[in-house]
């Protein structure tokens, strides 16, 4: 009798608290005094049953045939008991209870007598803890509804989702939280979750959790539009494309660590909060992230690990300083036990990164000492490996503090002999002009040779003016290689036209004067008709080498002309000897040496 009183009081209570299911405070205040009665009707003191006050399981049989009953009641139910907030907070008492019970028979694990009940009260939790881990579930699964409830009512109709997964719409602004569940939500997870820890089902209620969140991040990075390449698949694409794949993964990271994980991180500590140990926050934390952070370095390891074509300097470095940035973010984020693996192999392939950078600037070495001379380039003008070196070394030192670091650093940690970047570059340096003095040898003309190391040299030497490649290789290098550049000059001018002057400054009678006349002019047209096809792409220095040509071959010419005409053998011929060019004639040849390009 006892029992079918305990029973229809608890029926009765279930019935006031539905009719004031409209206010759930007010119908749990009611269940609460209610539950304060015992078989007899009394009020007050502990409902549970104690072997003090019983005497033996008989009490402890009969709690746990009433709350079996309770709790089936819910249990076989199909639709979520959190579908109704009476009906969850009437199931949370009775979970409570039987947790309560199941503590005290564990304390008596001795006592023979109780062995029955605490195999019957563990069962019951097992199948609570089941029906919980799925109530779980659906409180998330439904979060979508509420928000988009509340949006419609508020006139907000662009909230996206996608399959009941909220999706975080275009981040610009960095230093914001994502609200993704409700307090309402959060308020009724945290109240599952501290019954499921508190029943010994911790990880279930963990895997629960996390499994949805993931969901959120996948689907939320899916929207930025990574292509989740695995490692051979990023072997086999095409830098290019990679190219644009590592400037997605950067904006990608970036907002993982700065807005996702960050937000991530605050939910579950939300979730997860009043419970007697910290290790399930961090547990969940790390299950929602490692997939999300996994996928993330895996394609920085893949690109790591790839080539070492000299082209993919740039983008690797742009990578490298990501993961820069992104390491002491993780080290805030994945401060516990559970995320360490995590935080360790960021920095191993933050690492490798390093190393690739080092082997890539290598390298160029390589790339340089593979372009052996074949044929003459045309023209004598600027050379593709020039062009190609200048801008790789000039682009490079743009990431000058990387590079130093990495050259640095990359030694020390594999204790080779590295050398610091401005050494490394020196070192390039010298490797191309060695370079550029063996191709020099393919042209037949000397005066071409020096025309063509002259080119180079003044492109080279531009590269390096007012920029970090010239800070990077110092003063003392810049002056060094403007007198040789000089160097080049004089030495071309004194190839090409020493001879010729030389015709013009020859003493002697008049004949020989005619002769070397004609001399002169066979070997100027010669020399101009040659030499307008050689080329000199830099403005400033074909005029320069146009006006120091003119500034040796005008002056004696007229000088020559002047003393041909002077020359007292003239006296009593008829009329003055035939001269080809006036002296504009001449300079205005000299003005059409060179031109701009091969072309």
């Amino acid at each position: 009798m006892a029992e079918a009183g305990g029973e229809n009081l608890y029926a009765a209570a279930r019935n006031i608290a539905r009719a004031l299911g409209k206010d759930p405070s007010a119908a749990g205040d009611i269940l609460q005094i209610l539950s304060g009665y015992g078989a007899s009707g009394n009020r007050g003191g502990d409902p549970r049953p104690t072997a003090s006050r019983g005497g033996s399981n008989v009490n402890y049989d009969r709690a746990l045939n009433s709350l079996e009953r309770q709790i089936s009641s819910y249990i076989v139910e199909d639709r979520p008991i959190w579908s109704d907030p009476v009906d969850s907070r009437t199931f949370l008492d009775s979970v409570d209870e039987l947790i309560s019970i199941a503590g005290d028979l564990r304390s008596m694990a001795g006592d023979k007598s109780v062995v029955v009940c605490q195999s019957r009260a563990d069962e019951l939790i097992q199948q609570v803890m089941f029906r919980l881990q799925e109530e779980f579930g659906f409180v998330m699964d439904r979060a979508p509804d509420s928000f988009d409830s509340d949006d419609e009512s508020s006139g907000e109709e662009d909230n996206d989702t996608s399959e009941g997964v909220i999706v975080a719409r275009p981040i610009t602004d960095y230093k914001i939280v994502i609200e993704a569940l409700q307090s309402s939500v959060i308020g009724d997870l945290n109240a599952i979750a501290v019954r499921m820890v508190a029943g010994g089902y911790a990880k279930e209620c963990s895997r629960a959790y996390s499994s949805r969140r993931r969901e959120f991040l996948e689907e939320s990075l899916s929207r930025l539009h990574l292509r989740g390449l695995s490692m051979e698949e990023v072997q086999e694409t095409p830098w290019q494309d990679l190219e644009d794949e590592i400037d997605r993964w950067i904006k990608a990271v970036t907002l993982v660590f700065r807005v996702f994980f960050p937000s991530e991180r605050l939910l579950c500590d939300r979730v997860f909060s009043d419970l007697p140990v910290s290790s399930v926050t961090d547990l969940s934390f790390m299950e929602v992230c490692r997939g999300t952070t996994t996928q993330l370095l895996n394609f920085a390891d893949a690109i790591a690990l790839g080539s070492r074509l000299p082209e993919r300097l740039f983008k690797v470095v742009d990578l490298y300083e990501a993961m820069q940035d992104l390491i002491p973010k993780m080290e805030t984020l994945f401060s516990d036990r559970y995320c360490l693996p995590l935080r360790h192999e960021a920095v191993a392939i933050y690492k490798r990164l390093g190393e690739a950078i080092r082997g890539i600037f290598m390298e160029l070495e390589n790339l340089i000492r593979r372009d052996p001379p074949k044929t003459a380039f045309p023209g004598g003008g600027i050379h593709p490996i020039t062009r190609y070196v200048m801008n790789y070394l000039r682009a490079a030192c743009k990431s000058r503090q990387s590079l130093e670091q990495i050259l640095d650093q990359t030694g020390n940690e594999t204790g080779s002999d590295t050398r610091p970047l401005s050494v490394q570059i020196v070192w390039v340096l010298e490797l191309l002009e060695s370079n550029l003095e063996g191709k020099k040898r393919t042209y037949r003309d000397p005066s071409l040779c020096f025309l063509f190391m002259m080119n180079n040299d003044k492109y080279i030497l531009d590269k390096a003016k007012d920029n970090e490649l010239g800070l990077v290789l110092g003063e003392d290098w810049i002056v060094k290689h403007a007198a040789k550049l000089r160097q080049y000059h004089s030495n071309y001018r004194r190839s090409s036209w020493n001879q010729v002057v030389g015709l013009l400054r020859t003493e002697g009678p008049y004949p020989k004067l005619i002769e070397n006349l004609r001399l002169f002019k066979a070997q100027f047209d010669e020399v101009c008709k040659t030499q307008s096809q050689w080329v000199v792409t830099d403005g400033q220095l074909r005029e320069e080498l146009r006006s120091s040509v003119a500034g040796i071959v005008s002056p004696a010419y007229s000088n020559f002309i002047r003393r041909l005409k002077e020359s007292p053998e003239i006296n009593g011929r008829r009329g003055e000897p035939f001269i080809p060019y006036t002296v504009e004639d001449v300079e205005f040849r000299i003005k059409g040496l060179f031109k701009e390009s091969s072309r």
